[in-house]
């Protein structure tokens, strides 16, 4: 492995692997990326649970500069989008500046030699800029139960899949109710001789309008090229109208409640169930779920719901909050990620030595979600305040990728040895997207979701559309930014080398 590189990209996953085909398409030639796993796809190589799949439809849910016409259903499952994300990477080359198994254990801000020192499982890199792909996605969230490590039976996160574990005739537990429960509960239940949910909070779930792709369709998508714009147009306008309904709440998220409730009452005759189902919070507060079979999945015979959390594990019995028990032979956790308190931001130290974590003191923040005042020539990609609830994470992270490669091609054309965000231009923009998320069903009062922060505020979300995310995340503007210029350089045209697809 190489000691300098100029950009050095932490994560192959769809933000890592799109960072890096730009820079590379816009002459930046010197790109390393390095991933702690041994394949492409973030969080699509690491959650394989039963059932895995996108709730964004997968005209949108893949890069512009890469149409795929042939996906299986209307909304991609795990296996297919790991596929086209890994086969995207290849087909751009990727594989010749990646290292897997490459773990970033720290990185710091060097500011004599104007560089960053990124320490790895390998040994230190040094690098011109650093871009943290690393996603929010990326580190499962293990609840501090007590009794849990004695568990004498098995226990793993769904992101963590015990394939090798038969769950046919067991007793399982499941802990958590949210999006990755959602999928996985109705493929598990079909196996186990008894399941229980254990459901600290209902959630809105309303139906998938998903079905098999038809080879007609398919067809016509590689061949007509305006029939595939033209849907991705109507799916577009579709999540922008659920994105509209985020804003404004009063009337429209309420009529999209009463969807939901029309359908658990559909989908849950028993009033009991319907009950314990039934969420006491605004639709959007929490993250939309959607599924044909989850809630039809808790009716059967074999299942119980808990309506409480969990207190702790006796044994092998799982005790709740309200006292109810259940023994069992396996543990599931679908209690979620490290979102807002990210691994990687205890792991970078900017300028002044501090970690990125000590700078947000429990609410993250990034000027556009991607650059941090106090870290130069470092870009975040997924970063904070840049969550919809219903755009493509393929969309964003374009947006940020565009504002990036802008930022290093500008910085080597103009012989810039250091670029950093204004504290008070960062200060200023995180001050307008609070405002404007008052009044959001993101913000909604009746309930506590992963968007807020440990201080209590939304770090999370974004209160305007994806037309305006796109529009304003991709514009560089160098008056953001404090320059920092060599006394002695002259722009000069850094190095480049043409790369193909």
């Amino acid at each position: 492995m190489n000691h300098h590189h100029e950009v050095v990209v932490i994560g192959a996953g769809i933000s890592g692997i799109a960072a890096a085909i730009k820079l590379r398409e816009a002459g930046v030639a010197d790109v390393v990326i390095l991933e702690k796993a041994e394949t492409y796809g973030g969080t699509w190589r690491a959650n394989t649970y039963p059932g895995c799949a996108c709730d964004v439809p997968s005209n949108l849910y893949s890069y512009s500069f890469a149409p795929n016409s042939d996906w299986s259903r209307v909304y991609g499952t795990q296996p297919e989008i790991l596929a086209y994300v890994d086969r995207v990477a290849r087909d751009h080359g990727l594989e010749e500046v990646t290292r897997f198994g490459v773990e970033v254990t720290g990185a710091r801000w060097d500011e004599a030699a104007g560089q960053w020192r990124v320490e790895t499982t390998t040994g230190e890199i040094a690098a011109r800029f650093v871009v943290a792909a690393a996603g929010p996605w990326n580190e499962p969230k293990i609840p501090d139960l007590p009794g849990l490590a004695d568990f004498p039976g098995e226990v793993w996160h769904s992101a963590r899949w015990n394939h090798d574990y038969d769950l046919t005739g067991k007793r399982v537990a499941v802990i958590g109710t949210g999006a990755s429960a959602v999928q996985f509960v109705p493929e598990i239940q079909k196996q186990v001789a008894d399941l229980r949910l254990f459901q600290r909070t209902a959630h809105w779930v309303l139906p998938k309008v998903d079905h098999p792709v038809p080879n007609a369709e398919k067809w016509v998508k590689r061949n007509v090229p305006l029939f595939e714009r033209a849907l991705g147009a109507v799916e577009y306008a579709a999540m922008e109208g659920v994105g509209t309904a985020f804003h404004h709440p009063k009337p429209l998220m309420h009529a999209l409640q009463k969807v939901g409730q029309a359908y658990l009452r559909a989908a849950v005759r028993d009033k009991e169930l319907r009950a314990k189902l039934t969420p006491q919070y605004l639709l959007g507060c929490k993250r939309i779920l959607f599924s044909n079979n989850y809630l039809q999945s808790l009716t059967q015979p074999n299942v119980e719901v808990h309506a409480t959390g969990v207190d702790r594990v006796e044994g092998s019995t799982v005790v709740g909050s309200d006292g109810t028990t259940a023994e069992v032979d396996a543990i599931i956790l679908g209690t979620g990620f490290h979102i807002l308190d990210m691994p990687v931001a205890d792991l970078v130290r900017g300028a002044d030595g501090r970690t990125l974590a000590e700078h947000w003191a429990g609410s993250p923040e990034a000027y556009l979600g991607t650059v941090v005042a106090g870290f130069p020539n470092a870009f975040v990609v997924l970063g904070p305040s840049l969550g919809t609830g219903h755009s493509s994470a393929f969309a964003i992270a374009e947006a940020q990728v565009a504002l990036i490669v802008d930022a290093v091609t500008t910085a080597r054309r103009e012989g810039w040895a250091a670029l950093a965000v204004r504290p008070e231009t960062q200060a200023a923009y995180v001050d307008d997207v609070q405002a404007a998320l008052a009044g959001t069903a993101y913000n909604a009062a009746s309930c506590h979701s992963y968007y807020i922060d440990a201080n209590g505020r939304n770090s999370f979300s974004w209160p305007w559309s994806t037309g305006e995310l796109v529009r304003r995340v991709s514009r560089f503007d160098p008056a953001d930014y404090e320059i920092t210029v060599p006394a002695h350089a002259e722009p000069v045209e850094a190095k480049t080398q043409e790369v193909t697809a």
